[in-house]
Order: C-alpha cells, then sequence, then structure tokens
C-alpha cells in the first residue's frame, strides 16, 4: 500500500509524548511490511541528531496560500535514526523556528495547517499518490476536510482514504472562527461545524471526526471510553454519529529500544533468566550499594505531572504509606505546578528515601524504568500508555487503575491462579490507590509470589510486529469500503 503518514512529532527526532513513540515505529514497522510509506513533520530546531538533510528540488521555496497568508517551505529528505525509513521534514523557520514543539501563540493554527498542507503539496509534487493518508490528532485532522475542499479537483487523490488517530481527546485543537478564512474553503465553509462557529470556534478535531473515513484511537477500552459523556470531552456525540465505530489498537512497544538486555542507557543488563543486572540498576538509582536499602522497595514514577496523570490521588495516601511503610520512591517529570511541588515536599519530609527530579532526562527514564520493582500509575484517564508496557518488559511491576490502554495491558494478579502481571484498581478515588499500593507492597514481600508475577509481566509481547498488523488490517477495510 502506499501511505502518507502525518505526526507533529516523530521520536526520536522530536517528542514531548507517546504520539512521537508511535510515529517513529508504526511507520518502520509498516514499511519492513513491505508498504511504500512517505512520513511527513515539521523541521523544528529541536530536531538532532546526525542527520543527512537532502533537499527536494521538486519542492524547494513552495508558497502555499492560507487565505491572507503566503507560507513558503523547503522539503528536506533523511532517514529516521535506526531505521531504513525516509522521513520528510517541512522547513519553515517562520513557523517553526520556535523554543517548543507547541506554543501559545497567535499563528499556532498557521503552523499545524501548514504541516497538512505541505504534506498534500508534497505529495503532489513528488507524483505520490497516497490510497491512505493517516493523521494523527488535531495536528493533522483538516486533512480530510481539505482533501474534499481544497485538494478535491486533483485525481491524484481520487482513491485516497483517510484515517485519524485520536492518541488523547482532551487536545483538540480549538481555535477562534475568525481562523476560518485561512482554510480556503470558499463555498465548502459550510461543512465545518454550525454550531461551533456561532460560539466563535473552529474545533479541528472534532472536523477530523467528521470527514475522515475512519477514526481509530490507541486501545479498545479508550475507544469505548470517548464514545461516552464522561470520556468524551463534549466530541462523544461525533463519534457515536459515525457509520463505522472507532477502531481501537493498542500501541506498541519499540523493543530494540526497550528491552533490559541490550538498553543502550543502562550500564548493566539483564533478562527474565537473570535479574542481577536489575538489582545492580536500582543501585545506580538509589546512589547505594547497601542490601538493606536495596532489598527495600523502590516506586518508580517517570511522567508529565498533568491532571490526567491522577497523582491527585497521591496527595492524602501517599505521605502516610510513606510514613508506615518501608520504601522508596523515586519520580522524574515536570507540569502543573501542584504536582511538582506536591513531590518536592514528599522528598523534603522523607529525604532519604524520596527523590523528585524536575524534568525530563531520556537516560534517567530508561534507568527508572529499569531499576524499579513498582510503577505507579494512577490515571485519571490514559489513551493507551507505553510505561507500563516498558515496565512490564523491565520486570517492573505496574500499579495501575482499570481505564484506557492501562486496563487493556496490565491484568490483577490472582494468587489462586498465579495468573497476572499487575496490581489494578478501579475507582478513582484515594480509597482505591492507598488499596493497590498497599497490596502491591504486601506482594512484594512474597517472593515466590513476586517472581511468577515479574515472569508473567516479562513474557508479555506488546512489539508493533503484531499491532502493526491491526493497522494493516484496518487499511485493508479502509480500501475496501466507500468514502465519507
Amino acid at each position: 500500500m502506499r501511505i502518507c503518514y502525518i505526526s507533529s512529532e516523530v521520536a526520536p527526532l522530536a517528542k514531548t509524548g507517546g504520539l512521537a513513540d508511535v510515529a517513529g515505529a508504526l511507520p518502520a514497522d509498516l514499511q519492513r511490511r513491505g508498504h511504500d510509506i512517505r512520513l511527513f513533520m515539521p523541521y523544528y530546531p529541536q530536531v538532532t541528531g546526525p542527520l543527512e538533510l537532502r533537499p527536494i528540488a521538486a519542492a524547494t521555496d513552495v508558497a502555499v496560500q492560507c487565505g491572507p497568508h503566503e507560507l513558503r517551505f523547503n522539503l528536506l529528505q533523511t532517514k529516521l535514526p535506526g531505521t531504513l525509513l525516509d522521513i520528510y521534514l517541512i522547513d519553515c523557520p517562520a513557523l517553526y523556528d520556535r523554543p517548543a514543539l507547541y506554543t501559545l501563540d497567535p499563528d499556532e493554527h498557521l503552523r499545524f495547517l501548514l504541516l497538512q498542507r505541505a504534506a498534500l503539496e508534497c505529495c503532489q509534487r513528488l507524483q505520490f499518490a497516497p490510497q491512505i493518508i493517516h493523521c494523527n490528532d488535531w495536528h493533522a485532522a483538516l486533512v480530510p476536510l481539505l482533501l474534499k475542499t481544497v485538494y478535491g479537483w486533483d485525481r491524484l487523490f481520487a482513491g485516497t482514504r483517510t484515517l485519524l488517530t485520536i492518541h488523547n481527546i482532551g487536545y483538540q485543537g480549538i481555535f477562534p472562527a475568525s481562523t476560518a478564512n485561512t482554510l480556503n474553503l470558499g463555498a465548502s465553509l459550510s461543512l465545518l461545524d454550525a454550531a461551533d462557529l456561532a460560539n466563535g470556534q473552529i474545533n479541528w478535531l472534532k472536523n477530523g471526526i467528521v470527514h475522515a473515513d475512519r477514526v481509530s484511537t490507541v486501545s479498545p477500552t479508550y475507544a469505548r471510553e470517548i464514545c461516552t459523556p464522561a470520556g468524551g470531552y463534549g466530541l462523544d456525540a461525533a463519534l457515536r454519529a459515525r457509520s463505522h465505530p472507532v477502531a481501537g489498537i493498542l500501541n506498541g512497544v519499540d523493543y530494540s529500544q526497550w528491552n533490559p538486555a541490550t538498553d543502550a542507557f543502562l550500564d548493566y543488563h539483564f533478562s527474565e533468566q537473570d535479574l542481577s543486572g536489575k538489582r545492580r540498576v536500582k543501585a545506580k538509582v538509589l546512589r547505594t550499594s547497601d542490601d538493606a536499602t536495596l532489598d527495600l522497595p523502590l516506586i518508580g514514577v517517570v511522567s508529565r505531572m498533568t491532571v490526567q496523570k491522577g497523582f491527585d490521588l497521591l496527595f492524602d495516601t501517599l505521605p502516610g504509606i510513606l510514613a508506615q511503610r518501608q520504601l522508596h520512591f523515586f519520580a522524574l517529570g515536570s507540569g502543573d505546578a501542584p504536582y511538582e511541588n506536591f513531590f518536592a515536599s514528599l522528598q523534603q519530609a522523607f529525604p532519604d528515601r524520596v527523590t523528585f527530579i524536575r524534568g525530563y532526562n531520556e537516560r534517567l527514564g530508561h534507568m527508572i524504568e529499569a531499576g524499579s520493582d513498582l510503577f505507579l500509575m494512577p490515571s485519571l484517564y490514559e489513551p493507551c500508555g507505553l510505561n507500563q508496557l516498558y515496565s512490564l518488559k523491565y520486570g517492573t511491576v505496574p500499579i495501575v487503575r482499570r481505564t484506557g490502554g492501562l486496563a487493556d495491558s496490565v491484568q490483577m494478579w490472582d494468587p489462586a491462579t498465579r495468573r497476572g502481571t499487575g496490581v489494578v484498581f478501579n475507582d478513582f478515588d484515594a480509597n482505591g490507590v492507598r488499596w493497590a499500593i498497599e497490596t502491591a507492597l504486601d506482594l512484594f514481600q512474597d517472593k515466590s509470589a513476586w517472581r511468577t508475577l515479574i515472569a508473567n509481566g516479562m513474557a508479555q509481547d506488546f512489539s508493533w510486529e503484531h499491532q502493526g498488523g491491526e493497522y494493516e488490517q484496518l487499511y485493508k477495510e479502509l480500501l475496501a469500503q466507500e468514502p465519507a
């Protein structure tokens, strides 16, 4: 198949979250399956690495008219590091040369409108007729509408089907209605959601949901959750109105990057058969070789510090647990001030047993995954989640709430059958997370059960070799259906 894949971020070149991990791994897997895939992303200054950038002559100094704004870009081609996949970078310093990938600047809509327009313009100039255009999140959600309107004349896209993948429905790309003039819709302006326009806004993700041929998201449970008023963040009615149900495909893991036996960020490696290296990584994380200290359980957190991640539940529970139980706690991340301040205060209260590192460091993130005994994810909602998948591979038992991809990937330990891969709680409240942490700490003391629990988790396979096949099947279904 011929596939155009559009993402605002792609690992390892530019990353703020799980979208980048998926956009870096899934296209590479599809290429290995023999598909002709063209991957498009903005050329941010954050793009780093020893890249050989090759200008594409057919797409040099291309002018794109977006209402009153004439935007110009060049197309650069390079290999996605660690793969044989070509990635095409949209070079427009006027829009992308910013301190962060995403901004609150007044031209934010133009930054990602150009990404979509440029991807389509480049398909034209490269004479690449995509059978599938895979659009990711709000940053690419207008492509289905643009194909029907601005590019509706071009027979190059006559057989194209569109797939919109929602990685997090909480981020929708909502802009003032006055920005409608940048879309060049002309008489087709009526295709935009009328109620939103009347309320003075345009919701890019909602319009993508309405006009895409299919919609998918990153886990089966999240696919059901976002079609409810509680989980849809105002878009559940639009999702339920579609003729095809939302497809839920759990994200995969790139085990070439996340494997404790080969992880380039670890000084010591380990496997299910020999876990001695895990204890040595734990010693590096805790900066001690004292056996008594290393025998205590270590709970790790690597996360954005936002309301979505459920850390509110820890305010009234974790201090008491730390006061009553002997354990270590290590958190890495940054975000909203209340959560950063909470973890910083924990470190002040328990300086010998709590560490909080503000920010993100890839090496330390891998070390915490590998060295921890438990990994805590008490999420309010979690479309897929990747850290629990990494944890399973690294013999680190996940403590999660039963929501989204966490529900689909972690099974509660059953002492009777000795099956299960983690500790799962249901209700989003303090009692639930307290029960889960206490249960996990008690399990840690049962060495036989703990060893089986670790082995169960490390035996799980969430590789893209499996998950990529589900996207491949969805693409085939798309090609067989009539366009939306």
